[in-house]
């Protein structure tokens, strides 16, 4: 197993184990979001770390991730979801560094998709793009960082 799958795995394991720790009183929105959010913050913090801090690194990320994604979870709602897949769809075809915009007029919540950089996956040739996303809840914003890559179908998938 690479380096990086390593990484990614013991990220997926930390937030898989700290959401069981604590799902009595979650719901499925809050749940998600602490699983992803944990995952991307082991990733994130698996980048930052290196030699032996590696590991803490991850960990502290993967718990902070874990965190922020929990709290983002327990507001949003499918409207929520509906405008912020939206955007994110919309996001994958706009210029690089053009900002689309959702927001939920009901529960006040927003977000943003921004494409940062396009690419090609090395392994399949297919197109990728780097992106920036941001979500207000209930006055606290927070980012996030991505990929995604077109599938031969035309659909896109987040590769991380």
């Amino acid at each position: 197993m690479n380096r990086i799958a390593l990484k990614i795995s013991i990220a997926a394991v930390t937030a898989s184990l700290l959401a069981a720790c604590t799902t009595q009183d979650m719901g499925e929105k809050q749940l998600g979001g602490t699983l992803l959010g944990g995952a991307a913050g082991g990733l994130v913090g698996s980048q930052i770390g290196r030699g032996s801090g590696t590991l803490a690194a991850t960990a502290i990320g993967t718990l902070l991730g874990a965190y922020l994604g929990s709290e983002a979870g327990k507001s949003l709602d499918r409207a929520d979801q509906t405008y912020a897949q939206q955007a994110e769809q919309r996001a994958y075809a706009a210029p690089t560094g053009q900002t689309i915009r959702w927001n939920n007029p009901d529960s006040g919540h927003q977000g943003s998709f921004t494409p940062v950089r396009d690419g090609t996956d090395q392994a399949t040739g297919a197109l990728c793009r780097e992106y920036e996303t941001t979500i207000t809840v209930s006055g606290k914003t927070q980012k996030a960082y991505g990929t995604a890559c077109r599938q031969p179908d035309g659909t896109w998938k987040v590769v991380k």
